[in-house]
């Protein structure tokens, strides 16, 4: 009896300590976004105080792109929708030019018009030195940015990365290919709930 009795008080607890575990994300990275001060598609400063409290998905750029930034704004737009379906508000979305010196406000309006009518939420970002934003992007996100001398496209990285409230990246998603929509919206939920 005693046995029976133990056995069902540790079932008891552990039940209790599985059921008040808050889910985790999986595969999480840790990477401090730095501070940053820039000017936003509007023209107006937008810096990392903006997004304070916020959970965010960013991602990296440019207008005069001939390959992968197309499909990765066009699957930010539909990471968007998406996000508006599930009735979740707050998200913030953060594209960062990596041709700061092309793209200015106006260049990235023209750009985000083909692929939403709806900035209420999403950050077109620019106003900033070119080595800023290579070393911006490898010491916050670890990802590689670099324009060459001489031509007009920029090596860069394409994926997205979820940035939790305190300004941590804590997940990187495909952003071109077989992007995790669901994944990243379970993961946006996780972030909101905790």
């Amino acid at each position: 009896m005693k046995r029976i009795v133990f056995f069902l008080l540790t079932i008891s607890i552990i039940l209790l300590f599985v059921g008040c575990s808050k889910p985790k994300i999986e595969n999480a990275v840790n990477y401090k976004v730095s501070s940053f001060n820039v000017t936003d598609h509007e023209g107006k400063t937008f810096s990392k105080d903006d997004l304070n409290g916020k959970v965010w998905v960013a991602n990296f750029i440019f207008t005069n792109c001939e390959t992968v930034c197309p499909p990765m704004t066009a699957n930010m737009s539909l990471l968007q929708e998406k996000l508006k379906n599930e009735g979740i508000d707050g998200v913030q979305l953060v594209s960062f030019s990596i041709d700061p010196e092309v793209d200015t406000p106006e260049a990235l309006v023209e750009f985000s018009k083909k692929f939403t009518d709806d900035l209420s939420n999403w950050h077109f970002l620019t106003g900033y030195a070119q080595n800023f934003i290579e070393q911006f992007a490898r010491e916050s996100f670890h990802m590689h940015v670099q324009k060459p001398e001489g031509v007009d496209q920029v090596i860069h990285g394409t994926d997205f990365f979820l940035v939790n409230q305190d300004g941590t990246v804590v997940k990187e998603y495909d952003g071109v290919g077989n992007v995790p929509f669901d994944e990243m919206i379970s993961d946006i939920k996780i972030l909101l709930n905790n």
